[in-house]
């Protein structure tokens, strides 16, 4: 397993894989957000609405996974960011 470093407005361990980048703040390690983020990208979630758990930040990480998806699947549509009712299930 590669290790490396990711600044994020502190230093977090960053290993190769499923990462948490950090949207959502966390304390301690953010193993939390680690594992929810984790989850979220191997059963491909694409809506925060489908990210449910007992751990807020379990919640929060695969929340995290799923915005971003949105966000490349908006920008690979070439939606404007304010246009709601731009497809992106293309």
């Amino acid at each position: 397993m590669r290790m490396g470093w990711v600044l994020l407005g502190v230093l977090v361990p960053a290993v190769a894989g499923a990462q948490y980048s950090g949207g959502y703040g966390c304390s301690d390690d953010c193993s939390g957000h680690q594992a929810g983020y984790a989850w979220a990208e191997r059963n491909d979630i694409a809506a925060p609405s489908r990210c449910g758990g007992n751990s807020r930040s379990f919640i929060e990480g695969c929340m995290d996974y799923a915005e971003q998806r949105t966000r490349e699947r908006r920008e690979d549509a070439r939606c404007d960011a304010d246009d709601d009712s731009c497809d992106t299930n293309q």
